[in-house]
């Protein structure tokens, strides 16, 4: 799919960096201990959803930015919420 695709390669790399690769919250910033609190995508207490993964990178949630201005279209954003849910999916199996 390309758009998963094209999700992937924006996750990789504006969202791994502290999300982790698979999702899991653990990612280079969060092992150095320079962010604290990023949580896996599987919690269910977080309930993610495609819309919700959109407005977080849009609008920001708690300490993470707004996104939206690294993304050059909401087409972007929209994949990266798809791929989000694809790791989500994953976490969970």
């Amino acid at each position: 799919d390309v758009n998963l695709a094209k999700g992937k390669e924006l996750y990789d790399v504006y969202c791994a960096i502290c999300h982790g690769n698979k999702g899991k919250g653990q990612g280079t910033l969060v092992k150095r201990e320079k962010i604290l609190g990023v949580p896996s995508y599987a919690d269910a207490a977080r309930n993610i959803t495609v819309g919700s993964t959109y407005h977080s990178m849009y609008y920001g949630l708690n300490s993470m930015g707004s996104y939206a201005s690294q993304m050059s279209s909401e087409e972007e954003l929209w994949q990266v919420a798809e791929y989000v849910m694809q790791l989500k999916s994953d976490l969970t199996k």
